[in-house]
Parts: structure tokens; C-alpha cells; sequence
């Protein structure tokens, strides 16, 4: 059953159960402090297809599939699949997953993707209108650039704040029991939070973590409130993605409202990448960066006992090429999971 706790927050009395994940990733994945937990990363970013849309349909692909393969299912036992990516449409993940033969969920929250999928695939199972359910989501460093910035072929120069988009996926398969165990531990979702549209107005598409940090700060903020929890009740207090840039504005903010989250909290986008060796500027972005990062290195963690409650809060800009061509801002959202590392019973 799902309760409400305070104003925002749905706690799961039963805990729906991960019962599989997978991540997939590129080549500057791959040569980064977290490639060798990902099931595969590619030397070629096209993935053998002709282009980079159909790349990101690929990732998504291969990434369900291994996340199928460790629940030991079928696509056929999934009842739902929630999926969104960055492009227009999400055609990464119509064209990515239509040949499952799931009912489709599409999802849009930016950045914030991964959390919004995996929290109403959670709700699904522990309402009982799924016996289980699938949340996907991906992004491409080649197909967002093309959408969203320039083109590559133009050379056009990084500012100091702009992020990388991580060419990468990450999929879940939730259900009510585990399936398979990996480790001493399996994981459950105890708690989501829908997060509330922030915007103080930054308007720079090139410091998308700056856009971001309100929407992080509120939602952690909301969350602790509503469930009387503090920051050290947790081991890991996971943004994505915020970058170096608005990981300390939201730190600040949340300091300010009398929070102390440091050396609790750290961002996908600061976790992907090797900042000083991979000229990624601030730190890593896109749907595919959390998600690479929770389905690779959190939950193998917490599966082998070494995290056991994690708040990952995934954090989406909500802006597009023709919004900010008309001046608006960039309105942020943050999307918030609760995840608890459970001992596997004798």
C-alpha cells in the first residue's frame, strides 16, 4: 500500500523489490573512474548504427535486456515499461523498445528521468496495478549535442560551466520479491517524492547545473520534513546532475535552511567522469548519466553491503531549443527515490 507522509512523500509499506538492473555505456565511459562496473561500454559511440538517434535507441535496447537477464524474466512478464530520453518525442525510447511488446509509459523529465521512472514504476508494483515493471532511460552525447547545442562538425567552444552529455542507459526491472540474489543484500524502494518546478530565473543553457540546484535543494528539504529523517540517516545522498557547479549552490542553498550534507552528498556528474583527465568542465549530464551511475556502481554497492540507504534525487532542466531562443529560463525539477539495502534471508 501506498501511504502519504507529510506533504510530498509516498512511502511503499511493502517495498517494492529491484530486481534487476542494467547499465550500458560509451567509450568515455568506459575509460572513467566507473567503467568497470558497467555491464558494457562501447569503443564505438554509433554502436554499429548509421546514426547517432539510433545509437541512443541501441543503448536503451541492450540495457533493458540486461536488466531482464539479471531479474531472470521475460519481457513478456513485464505488465508495464516507463521510459523517457532527451530528444524530441523520446524517440530513443519509442524506437529503442518497441519490439518488447510492453504497454509503454513514455516519460519526459530531463535529467531528471531515471528517478521519475523508477518511483512510478514502485508505485505501480506496490498499488498492485503492475506485478512488475520496468523503468529506462538514456541519453547520447552526440544526438543531444545536435538537439540542443551545435552541431558537432562546428568545433563550437565549452564554457567553463557546461557538462557532458554521458552517452549511457540505465534500466530497472521493479517487482513485489526478489528473483535472484547478487550479494549479501537486495535493494527495495522505501519512500518517492515528485518533485515541484523551481526556477530563480538562470537563463544560460551553458550552466544547466546552476538551473538545476533550486529544484535539489527543495525536494531534499521536502523530503526531510515530511518524514522527519536527517542527512545522516543515509550513506549516500546521490544528485544527477548538478555538476561541480551546482553541487555547491546546492549545497549552499540547503545550508542555508540549516542542512549540513557534506560528505554525505555527491552527484553523478562529478562520479562518471575523471574531471581532471577527461575535459568534461564541470562534470557530467543528461538522463544517462544518473541512471549509468545508480545501475552501475550504487547498486552493485548496495547489494554487496557497503551502502545501505541511499537517497538518489535526480534533477531535470525543463527547458528547449525554442524556449530559450524566445528568452525564457530554465524552470529545474528534482525527482527523489529512497533506496534500502535488505539482508538476503537464510
Amino acid at each position: 500500500m501506498v501511504k502519504r507522509i507529510g506533504k510530498y512523500t509516498l512511502q511503499m509499506e511493502n517495498g517494492p523489490v529491484i530486481m534487476g538492473f542494467g547499465s550500458i555505456g560509451g567509450r568515455k565511459e568506459g575509460e572513467g573512474p566507473l567503467g568497470k562496473y558497467f555491464d558494457q561500454c562501447y569503443e564505438d559511440t554509433t554502436l554499429g548504427e548509421s546514426s547517432w538517434e539510433k545509437s541512443e535507441s541501441r543503448l536503451q535496447t541492450e540495457a533493458v535486456e540486461v536488466a531482464l537477464h539479471k531479474a531472470k524474466c521475460s519481457a513478456s512478464e513485464i505488465n508495464y515499461i516507463f521510459a523517457g530520453d532527451l530528444l524530441n518525442q523520446c524517440i530513443s525510447s519509442t524506437f529503442g523498445l518497441r519490439g518488447l511488446g510492453i504497454p509503454f509509459l513514455g516519460q519526459y523529465g530531463a535529467c531528471s528521468t531515471m528517478a521519475q521512472t523508477l518511483a512510478l514504476a514502485g508505485v505501480f508494483v506496490e498499488t498492485g496495478a503492475a506485478e512488475r515493471a520496468a523503468a529506462v532511460t538514456s541519453s547520447h552525447f552526440c544526438s543531444a549535442e545536435r538537439q540542443f547545442r551545435l552541431p558537432l562538425e562546428y568545433g563550437g567552444q565549452r564554457a567553463p560551466t557546461s557538462q557532458w552529455t554521458a552517452t549511457a542507459s540505465g534500466a530497472l526491472i521493479v517487482g513485489r520479491k526478489p528473483s535472484a540474489f547478487r550479494g549479501p543484500k537486495y535493494v527495495r524502494i522505501r519512500e518517492v517524492l515528485f518533485g515541484r518546478i523551481a526556477d530563480l530565473g538562470i537563463k544560460d543553457a551553458n550552466n544547466m547545473g546552476a538551473a538545476m540546484a533550486p529544484a535539489a535543494a527543495q525536494t531534499l528539504i521536502d523530503y526531510l520534513n515530511d518524514t522527519g529523517a536527517a542527512p545522516k540517516d543515509f550513506d549516500l545522498i546521490m544528485t544527477g546532475d548538478l555538476g561541480q557547479v551546482g553541487c555547491d549552490l546546492m549545497e549552499q542553498l540547503v545550508r542555508d535552511d540549516g542542512l549540513d550534507i557534506g560528505g554525505i552528498h555527491n552527484d553523478g556528474g562529478l562520479m562518471l567522469y575523471d574531471r581532471k583527465n577527461q575535459d568534461v568542465h564541470a562534470g557530467g549530464s543528461g538522463c544517462g548519466c544518473s541512471g549509468g551511475v545508480l545501475c552501475s556502481l550504487v547498486l552493485n554497492r548496495m547489494e554487496q553491503g557497503t551502502l545501505d540507504n541511499v537517497l538518489f534525487i535526480a534533477t531535470g532542466a525543463l527547458m528547449s531549443t525554442t524556449s530559450s531562443q524566445q528568452g525564457e529560463s530554465i524552470p529545474g525539477v528534482a525527482h527523489l527515490v529512497h533506496l534500502q539495502a535488505c539482508p538476503v534471508e537464510e
